[in-house]
């Protein structure tokens, strides 16, 4: 499966949840199944420009991509970790690559703040970083 038929996939099943508040409270939900081992929460994984603590972990596995993110906030961690979902298990080209279509796919840009759409933007140039150096 491609990291677009991945993320088609993820957005049909959001998308099955009809009220676009219950959809973002199943992404919160989600996220709380996210671990960080707490050696990757450091200074070096934190993403820059998010109002809530944001960290960050990346790393090669078998030649793929995976990432896993905590964060403060419970609603930041689920939005990180629908990142972390979509992009882990790919190449690493394609994640450098392919952009997130999913806030837009499922709704989220509605109802998140310009503030909270902007961590998430940095959020993904610090996944795109990552790729490219695990390349």
């Amino acid at each position: 499966m491609t990291l677009a038929d991945k993320q088609q996939s993820l957005i049909d099943d959001l998308n099955i949840i009809d009220d676009l508040h219950e959809r973002l409270n199943a992404v919160v939900s989600r996220g709380a199944a996210m671990k960080l081992a707490e050696e990757h929460k450091i200074e070096a994984n934190l993403v820059p420009g998010c109002v809530s603590r944001v960290w960050l972990h990346g790393e090669l596995v078998h030649g793929r991509t995976h990432f896993a993110c905590d964060a403060e906030s419970p609603m930041v961690k689920g939005l990180a970790a629908l990142l972390c979902e979509l992009y882990t298990d790919a190449d690493p080209q394609e994640v450098a690559a392919i952009e997130p279509e999913v806030w837009e796919g499922c709704g989220f840009t509605k109802m998140l703040s310009p503030t909270r759409l902007n961590g998430l933007a940095n959020m993904r140039v610090k996944i795109r970083e990552m790729a490219q150096r695990l390349a």
